[in-house]
């Protein structure tokens, strides 16, 4: 079973504390981190990616809010704001937060969030899991591309996908990797995801997708990540978000 990793964010120790001894009695809780600050908090988001979000509201130099209005919304975690003020409730619920937690609180009204945090989790992966099924049943898969064009100093070549080693995202282009050359094309990570085969291709990040047969060797990393090692000898970062694909593709190894 698929643990819900949970992130703590508080500038005082002691409200850090009693949340994590709370999460710690909990077996499909898995405590991926903890922040004191707003700052350290988007940065842990972006790179975590966690299920749950326990968010102070008050903290200094960026608040609970200021926290999330740094994230792109597509990154929210399932929310519980924290606080010692009930005037801010109001404008937690305004920002789409689960729930409310107002210090001091006990052991029933936190297991009363955390069930709801569960429940909405639950609800949210099995229409997510309807919907795909739903998309393809609508839409036939295109055929993926062989080839990809690149353009470059007036004149256009074309690259073999076959001959792609992995891609990685740089800004309003992705960089394809073959051999030892980088070609640089005009295109999303998202877009160019879906041209092509995704017997071959798969995600592992949101910023890289490789090619399965230029895999070489995974190694296990911190908190549910993994080392993709190449044959070239590049090695890229697994997140845990992708590790379901490309755990499907290589047949439950994970």
């Amino acid at each position: 079973m698929k643990k819900i990793q949970a992130l703590i964010v508080d500038d005082e120790p002691l409200a850090r504390k009693k949340i994590r001894l709370l999460l710690e009695r909990e077996a499909d809780i898995e405590i991926i981190g903890e922040c004191a600050t707003g700052p350290k908090a988007v940065a842990a988001i972006q790179k975590e990616e966690p299920d749950l979000l326990f968010l102070d509201v008050q903290m200094p130099g960026l608040d609970g809010f200021g926290v999330l209005q740094a994230i792109v919304p597509e990154q929210w975690p399932v929310t519980i704001f924290v606080t010692a003020y009930d005037q801010y409730a109001l404008r937690a619920f305004e920002v789409n937060a689960l729930d409310y937690l107002l210090k001091p609180f006990d052991q029933t009204r936190f297991q009363t969030a955390l069930q709801r945090a569960r429940m909405h989790l639950q609800r949210t992966a099995a229409f997510n899991q309807q919907l795909l099924a739903l998309l393809k049943d609508l839409k036939p898969d295109p055929k993926p591309l062989e080839r990809l064009a690149i353009k470059t100093a007036g004149r256009v070549y074309f690259v073999p996908t076959v001959e792609i080693d992995w891609i990685e995202a740089a800004d309003n282009y992705v960089r394809l990797h073959t051999g030892g050359e980088a070609h640089l094309l005009r295109e999303t990570m998202n877009a160019l995801e879906t041209k092509l085969d995704p017997a071959r291709f798969v995600r592992i990040h949101r910023s890289t997708i490789i090619n399965l047969e230029r895999i070489k060797e995974l190694k296990p990393w911190f908190h549910g990540e993994y080392i993709v090692i190449l044959r070239d000898g590049t090695q890229l970062t697994l997140s845990r978000r992708y590790r379901d694909r490309l755990n499907g593709l290589l047949g439950d190894s994970l």
